[in-house]
């Protein structure tokens, strides 16, 4: 069992969670994750590490009310501890000096590229950052953004925080007005990274891309989190997360997300009108 240090709700459906795990904290490198597990009868669930602190041996993971194991971890007892944690998983960023970075986050995809953003930026890079989502009440981390970067350009599509439009329009816009870029890391909704690898191979900027492929064991032996990249079959847990954005086929991943969608709402579905007690643990079914 893994103790919950901290858990708080941090947007409408998005949840910071941090945990006492010394040895991964110890271990853990941008880029990777780490996958969990609540209770016996439950789903394993692959959440970027956000943060990491080997000196108290906690880490911090950010998980988005998608399904109803993400419904559950949301409301949850803190004191109820999370059954497994097993991670450092995946390849981390390749972190290196380049001159300037460029990092975009989507939605969610802040909390990924939070630690590679502080990671750049400790390796004496430039970082410029582009962070985006659908108003302002689902930015999140700007502040921690902020400070791991040079620059920050926050952006909604209603125009409720920063200003007005898509992510892309902020790139765009920085490498029309003089902006070179060594690197670009893009993390975030599928269409959000397809938009700007389109964008990025434009202008001839290698751009990585974090992906989130469906998981079941985490090590390659299931092959559920396969991915087409450059014409090649590549497993997310092993061969990534992170991964050439110009060679990823995003409509395929797409499709392959897209699978159980039917199966993952009547599974909410079900969840919400048992209107189960946080207090106790029920058997689940995907």
């Amino acid at each position: 069992m893994y103790p919950i240090v901290e858990k708080e709700l941090i947007a409408p459906g998005v949840t910071r969670v941090v945990i006492d795990a010394p040895n991964i904290a110890r271990k853990r490198k941008p880029g990777q994750f780490v996958i969990i597990r609540l209770y016996e009868e439950g789903e394993r669930i692959p959440l970027t590490i956000a943060d990491a602190d080997p000196d108290s041996g906690t880490i911090t993971v950010i998980a988005q009310r998608t399904g109803k194991s993400t419904a559950y971890l949301e409301t949850m007892p803190a004191e109820q501890g999370i059954l497994d944690v097993v991670g450092p998983l995946g390849h981390p960023t390749e972190i290196e000096n380049v001159g300037t970075v460029l990092i975009v986050g989507g939605g969610i995809g802040v909390a990924p590229v939070l630690p590679i953003a502080q990671g750049f930026k400790n390796t004496g890079n430039r970082v410029i950052s582009v962070i985006g989502a659908r108003s302002k009440e689902l930015i999140i981390l700007e502040d921690e953004m902020r400070r791991a970067s040079d620059s920050l350009y926050v952006i909604t599509d209603d125009g409720t925080s920063g200003r007005k439009g898509f992510v892309t329009d902020v790139v765009k816009e920085l490498v029309d007005g003089g902006e070179r870029f060594g690197l670009a890391v893009a993390i975030g909704p599928i269409p959000m990274m397809a938009a700007v690898c389109k964008l990025t191979k434009e202008y001839g900027i290698h751009t990585i891309v974090s992906l989130n492929a469906l998981m079941v064991d985490g090590t390659g032996m299931c092959g559920a989190c396969r991915v087409t990249v450059g014409g090649e079959t590549k497993f997310t847990c092993v061969d990534g997360p992170e991964f050439d954005g110009h060679k990823v086929d995003f409509t395929e991943l797409m499709h392959r997300l897209s699978m159980f969608r039917e199966m993952d709402k009547k599974a909410m579905e079900s969840y919400e009108q048992e209107n189960a007690n946080p207090n106790c643990i029920r058997k689940q079914e995907r």
